[in-house]
């Protein structure tokens, strides 16, 4: 399954062989049991690593992010290695807000996160959204600065509580 015809080609070096040939990586739909496995992977990423004690601290445990899950309002997809959650990408149903979208390292550069993010715009698209947006670092020596603009996003000129820039995406 690819990432969403929304989303340009990325040139992001996909190159990197990190995960072994014969594990292959599956996606399929967050389900509310995911929620324990997804807090701890926010806490093991390379950049903007989040602990379940901060998580917390902004609201968001175990039981707000699997009732949100569970009750549609915060949809998402995995990406699987052997049955392991290795990323993830969720999004709010309310505002089209892309929330998260966290990668392990050992799993960066295969085009997984492109592919997360694409199926959460697939999503909302058929929800009926027209654009989306995100909040990303505004600076320049982060991965995710130029990931998302690779894949077409843009600045809004405006930032959020946190700092964060906000970067939207219209869909087609």
């Amino acid at each position: 399954m690819g990432p969403g015809p929304c989303l340009q080609e990325s040139a992001l070096d996909m190159s990197a062989e990190k995960t072994p040939p014969t594990m292959s990586i599956a996606y399929r739909r967050a389900v509310p049991d995911d929620t324990p496995a997804c807090l701890l992977l926010r806490g093991r990423t390379r950049e903007n690593a989040v602990s379940v004690e901060r998580l917390a601290a902004r609201g968001i445990t175990l039981e707000s992010w699997r009732s949100a899950i569970a009750d549609g309002s915060l949809p998402g997809h995995v990406a699987t290695v052997g049955g392991e959650i290795v990323g993830y990408c969720f999004g709010e149903r309310r505002t089209g807000e892309i929330a998260v979208l966290a990668l392990l390292p050992d799993h960066e550069d295969q085009g997984v996160g492109k592919t997360l993010l694409g199926l959460v715009a697939d999503e909302f698209r058929e929800l009926g959204f027209a654009r989306l947006f995100l909040g990303c670092s505004p600076d320049p020596t982060m991965r995710s600065h130029g990931f998302y603009r690779h894949l077409g996003w843009r600045p809004t000129g405006s930032f959020d509580d946190h700092g964060d820039e906000i970067l939207e995406f219209h869909l087609a």
